[in-house]
């Protein structure tokens, strides 16, 4: 299949090199020079705009930074650019009504079109072991999958058109409160005196237990590896959290939803970030307890 894939960054750049890997016929696109030469290494054809890279696609994936730019690239340069038809893939994490609106304009234009947002980060990426949370009609997410399924270890059919989106900031709501929870008990348990590695050996067997303890815990040398063990570099930026937290709340406002400690953590994010370590994992906000 020839897909064109707009948007080679951290997660990008994985994501297309495992569509050629899986045997595509990938034609990508991305502003920066050095990650289009990387693409280059990687088997998929480069072009200079995303216009060209359309021309003569089965399918089209994205993968950028917010919902205005999203919006722009395929109201004006993916719709009624590339084939009548194409499967239209935004992988991006962005506002729920901007994807319904997308959605709604791609429809318009004859393509089938799905939101399908993803959790795993960079190593998820790179190893073809995302997850993705899929908004759209039960037939564009039928022509979807196969394609997810290629750069992931699940593809789940949320439901129409933004509910991708919707799992998406939900799901990293979970996450942002989570940390700073898992956070704050490894501080309160060290200044009580408790051997972390013990407290870890505890809670993660017993109703502590969270994704945020288990599987990325914020302590270095403690649990499997994660950014901790690597002075926080790496994973998935505190920045990228602070974004997905104030889509949530964004959500929550128009939805009439209360959503307290979903606030408080995007709060304790904004400022962290403030403080200049937007740039850092997520996880480094036990630095500052």
């Amino acid at each position: 299949m020839k897909i064109a894939f707009i948007g080679l960054g951290n997660m990008g750049g994985g994501m297309a090199a495992n569509l050629v890997k899986a045997g595509h016929d990938v034609h990508a696109f991305d502003l920066s020079a050095d990650a289009l030469a990387r693409a280059a290494e990687n088997g998929c054809t480069t072009y200079t705009s995303v216009r060209e890279a359309v021309q003569g696609a089965d399918a089209v994936v994205s993968m950028l930074p917010n919902g205005a730019i999203v919006n722009s690239v395929y109201t004006a340069d993916v719709i009624g650019h590339a084939p009548a038809g194409a499967l239209l893939l935004d992988c991006s994490t962005i506002d729920v009504d901007t994807a319904r609106l997308i959605g709604a304009a791609a429809a318009s234009g004859g393509y089938p079109m799905v939101d399908a947002p993803v959790s795993g980060g960079i190593a998820a990426a790179n190893g073809g072991t995302l997850t993705f949370m899929v908004g759209g009609s039960a037939d564009a997410f039928a022509k979807a999958e196969p394609i997810l399924s290629a750069m992931g270890k699940a593809v789940i059919h949320a439901g129409d058109s933004g509910a991708g989106q919707a799992a998406k900031i939900c799901n990293n709501m979970i996450l942002g409160a989570t940390m700073i929870a898992t956070c704050e008990a490894f501080a309160l348990a060290e200044k009580l005196g408790l051997d972390l590695q013990t407290f870890y050996d505890i809670s993660s067997k017993a109703s502590g237990q969270s994704w945020s303890m288990t599987s990325y815990c914020p302590v270095p040398g403690v649990g499997p590896a994660s950014p901790a063990d690597n002075g926080y570099q790496g994973g998935f930026a505190a920045a990228l959290m602070l974004k997905d937290l104030k889509l949530a709340m964004e959500a929550a406002r128009s939805a009439g939803s209360q959503v307290p400690m979903g606030a408080r953590a995007e709060e304790l994010y904004a400022a962290f970030n403030a403080a200049g370590n937007g740039g850092q994992d997520f996880s480094a906000i036990i630095k500052t307890l």
